[in-house]
């Protein structure tokens, strides 16, 4: 919920003798009515985290503040019109903000990456229309879709990812549809990415990604079993960011199962064929394939879980080419060390379980949670053992700010496998207030 305090009281007592007739106080964050049917809704979202990281050969701190503050006017008929910028302050300079080669003051390779430059910009500007059977969204926008495995904000980082795009969602029948058009996406590292000059060989400018992207969704219910049939077109103008065109075709299905009182099965698979596509000049094919159990008891969820990113071998006149999800949430999946955000070329098999728990009786702090996973990660052909890694994380809230703190904890297992395998732990501790 972004909201920010009413100006005024929204009515005054009718009267000393009836008083149980006056109108209610106005509550903290409630949109303030400007019009008939109209109402104005500030926003206002602020993030201040400590992300600490620790390699063989260099470390970080990073200590960033993020505010997002914007307003979006409302009209009973449906209609509505939202603007926001975004701003992030770097105190202290000890972390390397970008982790590709460039020619700028937040570029400190003598550091370990902590990729949330300082920066400002504009991070959502949308017309909407909003009915009981579609939604149409025209400008830039945040674009989550299903679990952001594919396409999704970035929101662990502080600057979000953003598309320019024409998004439609409709309801026909028992179907959900949900297609998307986009023309750039606006990346997490900002405008001193975004520079035209002093870039090295086979680099270029990353503030945003040009191109043609289609996002298409279908999503059926059939008992307890929701069914997605889903197809992703990625088409990259940028030179150097072409080998991440590609054409994803797949379906995923999830289904809850109650087994006995406060006993719950959730069960997931999914799979997708991706593909070479556009101005991609590999000719490749891989698989994607993922499943996950959770059985939730009470306050209880345990998980265990599979995915498999594939790569084909045969691309490329012998090299190997991997699934890639360019535009996804990459942190919330393969572990929060964020080793695997490029899958290696050989490939990702990543098995894992996890346990979370949700302390509802604790009342000095209200929605603590506790959640710890554990990964092995292993290549798709060749044999790899890439390594294992340990997640814990706890949250809570304190009046209107959310406590969060996670760690991560990656081991190499032998030597290095692809770029950037190393032993890594991160710790963070970051506070949130969103109105």
């Amino acid at each position: 919920m972004r909201k920010f305090i009413t100006a005024a009281a929204l009515a005054a007592p009718l009267g000393f003798a009836q008083p149980a007739l006056a109108a209610p106080a106005p509550k903290f964050g409630d949109p303030v009515k400007v019009g008939d049917g109209l109402t104005l809704d500030p926003i206002i979202d602020a993030r201040l985290r400590w992300e600490h990281v620790d390699q063989p050969a260099t470390e970080a701190d990073a200590v960033t503040l993020r505010l997002r503050a914007g307003v979006e006017l409302k009209h009973a008929s449906g209609f509505s019109a939202l603007v926001e910028g975004e701003g992030t302050l770097a105190i202290g300079a000890d972390y390397n903000a970008f982790p590709f080669a460039v020619a700028v003051g937040q570029r400190r390779p003598q550091f370990s990456v902590v990729p949330d430059p300082e920066n400002i910009d504009l991070n959502r500007a949308q017309i909407q229309y909003k009915s009981k059977a579609a939604t149409l969204t025209l400008g830039r926008q945040r674009i989550n879709i299903d679990d952001q495995r594919w396409v999704g904000s970035v929101a662990w980082r502080q600057n979000e990812q953003t598309f320019d795009a024409v998004r439609a969602e409709a309801k026909l029948g028992p179907v959900n549809l949900d297609a998307t058009y986009a023309i750039s996406q606006r990346t997490i590292f900002g405008i001193d990415a975004g520079r035209t000059t002093d870039f090295a060989p086979g680099q270029g400018p990353r503030q945003d990604y040009d191109g043609d992207f289609v996002f298409l969704n279908a999503v059926a219910k059939a008992g307890p079993v929701n069914l997605r049939a889903f197809a992703y077109l990625l088409d990259y103008d940028p030179v150097f960011f072409r080998a991440n065109s590609s054409q994803s075709y797949g379906g995923k299905a999830t289904g809850s199962f109650p087994l006995a009182p406060k006993f719950k099965l959730n069960l997931m698979a999914s799979y997708a064929r991706q593909s070479d596509y556009g101005s991609n000049p590999v000719d490749y094919s891989a698989d994607y394939i993922a499943g996950e159990a959770g059985l939730a008891i009470d306050k209880l969820t345990l998980t265990a879980g599979y995915e498999e990113l594939g790569s084909d071998r045969t691309a490329a006149a012998g090299a190997s080419r991997a699934v890639q999800m360019p535009m996804a949430t990459l942190h919330k999946f393969n572990g929060w060390a964020d080793l695997f955000l490029t899958t290696p070329a050989k490939g990702l098999r990543d098995s894992y379980v996890g346990a979370a728990y949700k302390f509802d009786r604790v009342k000095a702090l209200p929605g603590l949670n506790a959640a710890v996973i554990w990964h092995n990660f292993d290549s798709d052909v060749g044999g790899l053992d890439y390594g294992d890694e340990w997640n814990a994380s706890l949250g809570f809230k304190l009046g209107q700010v959310a406590v969060l703190a996670k760690y991560a904890n990656y081991k190499r297992h032998g030597a290095a496998d692809f770029a950037g395998d190393q032993d890594t732990e991160k710790f963070w501790l970051q506070a949130e207030v969103a109105f």
